[in-house]
């Protein structure tokens, strides 16, 4: 069973029979209504960084879905509105990736105001990916993501790009002469522009292709220590 096809069937294992209010005219009452599902894990993981097999890290049904419709948006080549299987795998892999690097040790310890700016940092950068604000909030409506979730999702994010800029190489910061390379290589959203009209959104572009590229190249070096098991629907 593909990721794709276990979110859509956890959909609809949970979706009730005759929606509420819409009983027919005259009929007899009906009983109570039966509990109504809100989420369910889709996967269960540990690994060592996390506290191992006595310590399991779960993964909801409504935030893997909503964080696969951001890799939907990140995708020229996807089709509006829909996400794919490529996409839930990328958004699992970088959910563990980010919990990974979030649960490590940083030194010199970041404060929490460090950390409140990187979240904020990250939060545009993600408007960035989605393609717009208006997109990103909308796939959180969607998947009925609230700020409270998007924010710890935002925490998480800031926690390890802190861990990767600080413990592993410097990437939060690039130097104006990095950044006017990159420019002129041809090889970014903004060819074309002037430095001086686009250096804000080139650097947050840069910085989150670099976070990217560190998130898979961690994972794919701690993938053996994760142990996973994908949860099918009742």
């Amino acid at each position: 069973m593909t990721l794709t096809a276990l979110l859509a069937s956890a959909r609809l294992a949970g979706a009730p029979g005759v929606a509420r209010g819409q009983e027919a005219k005259g009929a007899p009452p009906s009983a109570p209504s039966a509990p109504v599902r809100l989420d369910r894990v889709v996967v269960r993981w540990h690994a060592p960084e996390t506290g191992g097999v006595r310590r399991p890290q779960f993964i909801f049904e409504r935030e893997l879905a909503f964080e696969a419709r951001v890799e939907a948006l990140a995708d020229p080549d996807a089709e509006p509105g829909l996400y794919r299987d490529r996409h839930i795998r990328a958004a699992l892999d970088h959910h563990i990736a980010e919990t990974l690097l979030a649960s490590l040790p940083i030194s010199p310890a970041p404060t929490s105001t460090e950390v409140a700016q990187r979240a904020e940092a990250a939060r545009i950068s993600l408007e960035q990916r989605a393609r717009g604000r208006a997109r990103l909030l909308a796939a959180a409506a969607a998947e009925g993501i609230s700020s409270d979730e998007l924010d710890a999702l935002l925490r998480r994010q800031a926690r390890a790009s802190l861990y990767l800029d600080r413990m592993v190489t410097p990437m939060l910061e690039p130097s104006d002469f990095e950044l006017r390379l990159v420019l002129r290589s041809g090889a970014t959203p903004f060819k074309g522009q002037r430095y001086e009209d686009v250096a804000p959104a080139l650097k947050r572009w840069y910085v989150g292709q670099r976070l990217s590229q560190a998130l898979i190249t961690y994972y794919q070096n701690a993938r053996a220590r994760v142990t996973l098991t994908i949860l099918r629907a009742d």
